[in-house]
């Protein structure tokens, strides 16, 4: 009875994979090594979700692999199929990503904004001396569905956190914290008509007025006296070329109870690392400054401080992700394995996703036959 359970469940999920998922498996060769101790592609999905979907350790999956009839293969041998299924994985994600039409390229313009947050999340392989790896994510409002995901190294170059490791399109409007206050950044999303949106970073970026004059943001800044007082300037930012991006800061004052939290962690993160903060530091940390190109006409000063308000909902997902599917912690010791490992728990992510999205809309029964 247990077992026919199981098999029903089994359904449902396949009929929320890629429609070609069998397909892709041989496009990018991940049966190039021989089926051996699995019967077929599913025999071979069904072992690996054990491991990744519920967290099983390599010697636990194949034990429950050969009681439940499954495949009769060692932990090693597993290692080694799921090392050479990581394009295949790779390609389960982007297949479910364009179903939505978030990867499909286009030409027409597009009149309405699209509101995307990005941010990305460190996971580190096990042990004092394991590698480190950065997921760049982006989700989607208002379904907050993942639209895109990137996998790079924590360092060297084209790495590290920055709008330009995400792909663009007009009418975009991307959402970043103070990772994402460079110029490099904003000026990418403005060479493909997208706008930005980002708190800014006062040491990386330097603002100008529209006479290209140096704007000094501290000094309009101070005139927000009572908490929850707000303000917008028009200002400029130069680009490496010598021409400006056009934008303006939108800036509220906080509580007090919550200038007096910031300036506390930013003490205590500099005597950890044994620096000194500066007195520009701690007035800064008194305010919440948004630099943005949406149009003053369009978008209001509230709407733009509402919307980066919304910014922590990629944070939340990001502790979804790493509680419902152990992304936190990568079990696996050579690059390979790892990338392997990250593209088949952001699959399970994706179908989590999806599977909640029809949850949601139909009945009980209501899955796709």
């Amino acid at each position: 009875m247990e077992s026919r359970i199981i098999n029903e469940d089994w359904q449902i999920l396949v009929s929320l994979f890629p429609a070609n998922w069998r397909e892709l498996a041989k496009e990018t060769k991940a049966l190039n090594r021989k089926l051996r101790s699995f019967e077929d592609e599913e025999s071979i999905m069904r072992t690996f979700f054990l491991h990744l979907a519920n967290g099983y350790s390599l010697r636990e999956t194949v034990t429950r692999a050969k009681l439940s009839g499954l495949a009769k293969v060692t932990d090693v041998a597993l290692l080694k199929r799921l090392r050479c299924s990581e394009n295949w994985l790779k390609a389960l994600c982007l297949g479910l990503l364009r179903e939505r039409g978030m990867i499909a390229p286009t030409t027409s313009e597009h009149s309405n904004v699209c509101l995307r947050l990005v941010d990305g999340t460190i996971v580190k392989e096990p042990g004092k001396t394991g590698r480190q790896w950065r997921i760049h994510y982006s989700i989607k409002l208002p379904d907050l569905q993942c639209d895109y995901f990137k996998l790079t190294q924590v360092k060297g170059e084209q790495a590290g956190e920055s709008y330009k490791q995400f792909p663009v399109k007009q009418g975009d409007c991307i959402v970043g914290d103070r990772a994402y206050s460079t110029m490099q950044g904003i000026s990418y999303l403005e060479q493909h008509h997208a706008y930005s949106l980002v708190r800014i970073n006062s040491s990386s970026l330097n603002f100008y007025t529209n006479a290209q004059e140096a704007f000094n943001v501290l000094e309009k800044a101070v005139i927000l006296q009572q908490a929850y007082q707000v303000g917008e300037w028009a200002v400029k930012l130069k680009k490496e070329n010598g021409d400006f991006v056009s934008g303006r800061l939108c800036a509220i004052r906080k509580s007090q109870r919550s200038a007096e939290i910031a300036i506390k962690k930013i003490i205590k993160e500099a005597n950890k690392r044994q620096r000194t903060v500066k007195p520009d530091t701690m007035e800064y940390a008194k305010y919440l400054i948004i630099f943005t190109t949406l149009p003053v006409e369009k978008f209001s000063l509230n709407t733009v401080l509402e919307w980066y308000r919304l910014r922590w909902q990629i944070e939340l997902a990001f502790k979804r992700l790493k509680s419902l599917v152990s992304l936190g912690h990568l079990p696996k010791y050579d690059e390979q394995s790892s990338r392997a490992w990250l593209y088949g728990k952001l699959f399970v992510g994706l179908l989590v996703e999806k599977l909640m999205g029809y949850a949601g809309s139909l009945s009980p029964c209501g899955y796709c036959l």
